[in-house]
């Protein structure tokens, strides 16, 4: 396999993975801090904003 294919196909599956822990450490740190719905709602909404930086970043990136 080519070394840039496989870095390809591992950034994708290890930032896919990365997402999934930060989201079970928010869902916990909700959970934890009784954030109520409107708390954890707030709190994966900041994530999600991040996460949907990075993939703007990436698209602009590609786009360029």
């Amino acid at each position: 396999m080519d070394p840039a294919a496989f870095e390809k196909w591992m950034m994708t599956l290890l930032i896919t993975g990365l997402v999934g822990f930060m989201g079970f450490i928010v869902w916990d740190l909700a959970k934890k801090s009784k954030a109520g719905r409107f708390g954890t709602f707030l709190l994966f909404g900041v994530l999600g904003l991040g996460i949907l930086a990075f993939v703007i970043k990436s698209v602009v990136i590609a786009y360029l």
